[in-house]
């Protein structure tokens, strides 16, 4: 490659894209030592011209018009933080049909069409990087691309949402309730007015259908990811899990064993002598276990206007430096292992359930003996008064299948000395599995 400026068109002129624009410009000078060309952006995307920019000497390349971004040939290269499935989509394909290289945060895009857009990026030999898309500024994708190359990836956990993490530490700092947390997060902008993605955990599962993708080789999609919010985790939950010795996390979860993928997001009780229990605030960590690395835990802030922009410009960089070889396109390694998804009889876990039961003797019995019948045996139980006539059984398991577990819930169900199954969770560390 002769150029000596390499030309960018940037789609998306918001939190992100004001922070692609602010490291470009204020890292020139290294980026031109890393790359040996220029990198500048030559037109912005925007829906609304009329709209007040911060930056306004970017003010002259704004445009609404696409065509000038996809069909400009001096434009090498399109950052796509615009967001959503559409037009996002449309616009990257059209970018890949041109030739032109793509660099996206698009969680969305990536998890329903990845492999789409991956596929038609290989047959025009150009890059797509999305390093972005999962953790923000932490560098997950390109670390399990790259970094486990040689290693074979048996487990990743994750808290890859930092709305979710930041509700959970103030409910369990402080001992409120979630909607009033859910309140406070919306006043300082680190939740939606509709909170349904981050708190249901939708938005945790498309980053965990991505990294299954990569980590594991299998084409994952959005719909075998088993998921589970935190809209229904009570300050109770969480101070008996705290005297148990865990704390309340949304993981996301992907495991291998042999061929056999499981991946879920769901809130887990998380022992304290774990690193992810540590994990606070509005701040992201995905733990790898590799088989020859062993354990390793990537941690930083999971989102935010320069975060994640480093993100986005590190994968720019990438492109550029692929251009100067003439590799783009060669790096990609698409899914090429059958995906074999675990049955619930393959699902192993260990289990908080938190039941209210009639204040009666030999309660405890007949449901330790219900679960003794489903080989399921118990590590730690706490009884305590609730209401007159009422008591309150908190139980940890030890690993159980998952099929076993749910057969037990529905039997408890059913039973008359069970007024309520407040609560079950999977539980993570604290013992040797």
């Amino acid at each position: 490659m002769e150029k000596q400026i390499v030309k960018v068109g940037l789609m998306g002129f918001g939190t992100v894209g004001t922070g692609v624009v602010r490291l470009i410009e204020a890292h020139q000078e290294d980026l031109q030592k890393q790359t040996g060309v220029s990198i500048q952006i030559k037109k912005i995307l925007v829906q609304d011209k009329s709209k007040g920019r911060g930056i306004a000497t970017m003010q002259r390349l704004i445009t609404e018009d696409p065509r000038e971004l996809l069909e400009d040939p001096e434009i090498d290269v399109i950052v796509e933080v615009i967001g959503g499935i559409q037009p996002a989509k449309d616009y990257i394909l059209a970018a890949l049909d041109n030739r032109k290289h793509v660099v996206t945060a698009n969680k969305d895009l990536m998890a329903l069409h990845g492999g789409e857009i991956l596929q038609k990026a290989q047959e025009k030999g150009c890059d797509v990087f999305y390093e972005a898309s999962v953790g923000g500024g932490i560098p997950i994708l390109r670390a399990l691309v790259e970094g486990f190359s040689s290693d074979r990836i048996k487990k990743m956990m994750g808290i890859v949402n930092g709305t979710t993490n930041y509700i959970l530490t103030k409910m369990s700092r402080e001992g409120a309730d979630y909607a009033e947390v859910l309140k406070e997060a919306q006043a300082l902008g680190y939740a939606e007015a509709d909170p349904t993605s981050d708190v249901e955990g939708f938005d945790a599962a498309r980053k965990m259908a991505i990294l299954a993708t990569l980590g594991f080789h299998v084409p994952v999609n959005l719909e075998d990811v088993s998921v589970q919010g935190i809209s229904g985790v009570s300050k109770a939950d969480i101070a008996y899990g705290k005297k148990l010795g865990y704390e309340v996390k949304l993981l996301g979860m992907a495991q291998r064993d042999d061929d056999a993928i499981e991946v879920s997001v769901q809130p887990t009780m998380v022992h304290t002598s774990h690193p992810l229990s540590t994990v606070n605030g509005v701040f992201n960590a995905v733990y790898v276990y590799g088989e020859a690395v062993g354990e390793t835990m990537f941690y930083g802030p999971g989102a935010g206007e320069l975060p994640t922009a480093t993100a986005v410009v590190s994968d720019l960089v990438t492109v550029v430096k692929n251009m100067k070889l003439g590799v783009n396109g060669r790096g990609m390694v698409g899914p090429y292992k059958e995906k074999i998804l675990k049955a619930d009889s393959e699902k192993y876990s260990r289990y908080f359930l938190r039941i209210i039961v009639r204040d009666e003797r030999g309660v405890l019995a007949q449901i330790t003996q219900l679960l003794s019948e489903k080989n399921i045996s118990l590590g730690q139980v706490l009884q305590q008064p609730y209401r007159e006539g009422e008591a309150e059984i908190v139980m940890v398991t030890h690993q159980a299948a998952k099929r076993d577990m749910d057969e037990v819930i529905a039997i408890l169900e059913e039973l008359a000395v069970v007024n309520e199954i407040k609560s079950v969770y999977r539980v993570e560390g604290g013992e040797t599995e």
